[in-house]
């Protein structure tokens, strides 16, 4: 007790200006890493919580450039659909198109394409394709009794293109013959992919999205860490580009097993663990395998870790402590929590961290998960702990199987809040990635790299934080 260290969060500092290089903060760098081999072109993410990141949230960031962490509390099939509709949404080439038999009632084909989300269907029949089969084909027809044959448009009609033909190529085709999809066939007449309309207007529309090899989303997903390699498997079927292991306390001996485990089966699959908040915790992950590493244990105002355990460490202190590790193996840090104004976000990257995670940011956006409610006059959405009796009741109710009160034996520490509505997430990410650029560029900095190097922390007092303007200001994560 003779020699206590401080603990230090985002408000107790603020970063000394210096002269910058820039003749604009638009001109500064944001682009950084999640994990040891995915890139992001925005270095924010989405927590992995259920009121946060579903499939509509994972694909409105990654289209900015961002990424989102699809949450674990539901079904392994929910999940891995939810991971299917992100890596669908969008693509160079679809490798493999859904596809139908010509015998096929258009109710049932009609059927599919609502539950699959898509507007069209290559017909195949004995391994061949005789036709394909669209939206506009079964206009005004009767659905009934008609089949996919009847209307569709035959293979001696049809436009294709060939493997591996250029971008360019294909949209010349497309617009010459005024067509929309475009199936690409090897000489066997055996289907291996599909370009669309929508998909290159997708491409042209988001050019900083983040994407993969195949031009679709990249996106995250976490596993708990009793089902990890079972939940894993899946996920990284379903076209998962990072697993998080996502553990309150990541620094166990059952949590570092767990992460030996995942890395010996997905060798080739990014895998994130934490939440931890020590050096000694990061030294510990890195040595079992983690490409990327989570800091943050009870910094979010939905979370009440500290309040209930006494323990926790402060987080811009947690971020500072397991950087100076982490960058010595190039291993990339996430922050996780604690966000309040685009400042900290600044702050936290400042500290050394490779990007932020955060929840309440996004859980009032349109894309989160949940309904919006209104109270005197103001619209919001609920937001709810991870660790919470809300978000574990609701889980076991989706789960289902054995009795509610059994799969509650989880010690609660989380809670659930209404945080404002504050419509599409990109309203969002422009006012945080606003932020970032100001600060670089006051940090006398090019980009995220440069910053890192040339930051220098001031501590103030609790007067000098009322000085900055954040008097009345509301906290949360």
């Amino acid at each position: 007790m003779d020699n206590l260290r401080v603990g230090l969060t985002y408000s107790d500092v603020l970063l000394v200006p210096k002269r910058t290089p820039l003749a604009s903060r638009s001109e500064a760098d944001v682009k950084s890493r999640f994990t040891r081999n995915i890139a992001l072109n925005l270095p924010l993410s989405a927590a992995n919580m259920a009121s946060v990141c579903e499939s509509k949230m994972a694909i409105a960031l990654a289209r900015e450039g961002a990424i989102g962490v699809i949450h674990q509390f539901c079904t392994v099939e929910f999940q891995a659909k939810e991971i299917a509709k992100v890596k669908r949404s969008t693509c160079y080439v679809i490798d493999d198109p859904i596809c139908v038999n010509p015998d096929v009632l258009i109710s049932e084909a009609v059927e599919l394409m609502q539950e699959k989300n898509v507007t069209s269907l290559v017909v195949k029949q004995a391994g061949r394709v005789v036709g394909i089969f669209t939206s506009r084909d079964y206009l005004y027809q009767d659905k009934s009794s008609l089949s996919v044959r009847d209307v569709m448009t035959p293979r001696d009609r049809l436009v294709t293109g060939h493997v591996g033909i250029s971008m360019e190529e294909a949209k010349k085709k497309l617009h010459d013959n005024r067509i929309e999809k475009l199936p690409l066939l090897n000489e066997f007449d055996e289907l291996c992919g599909l370009i669309t309309t929508k998909d290159i207007m997708k491409l042209e529309q988001w050019t900083s999205a983040n994407r993969d090899l195949k031009g679709r989303l990249v996106v995250a997903a976490a596993v708990g860490v009793k089902d990890a390699l079972e939940r894993g498997h899946t996920l990284v079927e379903a076209g998962c580009d990072v697993l998080v292991l996502d553990i309150a306390h990541c620094h166990s001996d059952y949590a570092i097993a767990r992460l030996r485990e995942l890395k010996t089966n997905f060798p080739n699959v990014d895998v994130m663990a934490g939440n931890i908040a020590t050096a000694a915790a990061a030294r510990d992950l890195i040595a079992a395998g983690a490409d990327g590493l989570k800091v943050g244990i009870g910094p979010s105002p939905v979370c009440t870790t500290r309040v209930m355990s006494g323990s926790g460490v402060p987080q811009l202190t947690a971020i500072w402590d397991v950087c100076q590790v982490a960058k010595k193996f190039g291993i990339p840090v996430c922050a996780d929590g604690g966000i309040t104004h685009s400042g900290d976000v600044v702050k936290a990257l400042a500290a050394g961290a490779s990007s932020i995670m955060t929840g309440s940011k996004f859980a009032g956006c349109a894309e989160s998960p949940g309904m919006i409610f209104s109270k005197d006059g103001r619209r919001y959405k609920r937001y709810m702990g991870s660790a919470s009796y809300q978000n574990n009741h609701e889980k076991a109710e989706k789960l289902g199987g054995k009795h509610i009160r059994e799969k509650l034996n989880v010690h609660v520490e989380g809670v659930p809040i209404l945080v404002d509505y504050k419509g599409p997430v990109v309203v969002v990410l422009e006012d945080l990635i606003k932020g970032l650029r100001s600060g670089i560029s006051y940090c006398g900095s090019r980009d995220i790299a440069s910053m890192q190097s040339n930051a220098e922390f001031l501590r103030i007092t609790l007067a000098g934080w009322h000085e900055s303007g954040s008097r009345g200001n509301k906290m949360s994560d």
